[in-house]
């Protein structure tokens, strides 16, 4: 019963990740999922974002489509003991709606916080992609849509809030240069992945809760 989530800006090399990790760890026979996507709610998140659908509503059909996710799939992969990767989770909403909410909602990360509080499965580890925003753009220049989520302005404010996420919850973060050699990137999550199994699944045999690193450790 291991959760963790994969972050990063649109390019960052997510999709690609994502790939190789059905390969690399196989036998480990982890649940793949998604956020937004993994269920029907999913539909309406992607035609809000489509019709550019106010801040708000935006940020509370995220935050339905996760509540569905952890019903139908999170929770259930958990309990029957499974590792679980998905693609985006809470980190997502607080990186990037707190972006798009900035001017409409007062301290938009503790308004998303307390949407959340209570109910969501925080993740074990998360390993956090980085790339500059420029290079991310380019990656994604050959892409037959361009959503608001992929201008270069919100991507930038997007990535300060998840380096901000980051520094205050070092022990669940690992930041990840995206830049680096594609299959560097690829083996080096897979091992990083690897060893959070072991050390998580062992601590909560004999503790019944996740172990704390050792300070500084990323």
């Amino acid at each position: 019963m291991v959760l963790i989530t994969l972050e990063g800006i649109d390019g960052s090399g997510k999709s690609s990740l994502i790939f190789a990790l059905r390969e690399l760890l196989a036998d480990l026979d982890p649940v793949f999922t998604r956020e937004p996507g993994a269920t029907w709610v999913g539909e309406q998140v992607r035609r809000a974002i489509a019709e550019r659908a106010d801040p708000v509503t935006e940020a509370l059909l995220f935050a339905a489509d996760h509540a569905a996710h952890i019903r139908t799939v999170i929770r259930p992969a958990l309990d029957q003991g499974r590792l679980v990767i998905s693609d985006r989770y809470t980190d997502s909403r607080y990186a990037y709606q707190t972006a798009t909410l900035e001017g409409v909602v007062p301290d938009p990360l503790a308004w998303l916080k307390a949407v959340h509080d209570g109910w969501t499965i925080p993740p074990d580890r998360t390993v956090l992609l980085l790339l500059p925003v420029t290079e991310a753009l380019q990656r994604k220049a050959g892409s037959q849509k361009n959503e608001h989520f992929e201008e270069a302005s919100l991507l930038e404010r997007v990535q300060a809030n998840y380096l901000r996420l980051a520094r205050d919850e070092p022990e669940r973060f690992l930041l990840v240069d995206a830049g680096r050699p594609e299959k560097e990137v690829h083996f080096l999550v897979a091992a990083a992945i690897r060893e959070w199994c072991g050390l998580l699944r062992s601590h909560r045999r004999r503790y019944g809760h996740p172990p704390l690193p050792p300070q500084g450790d990323r």
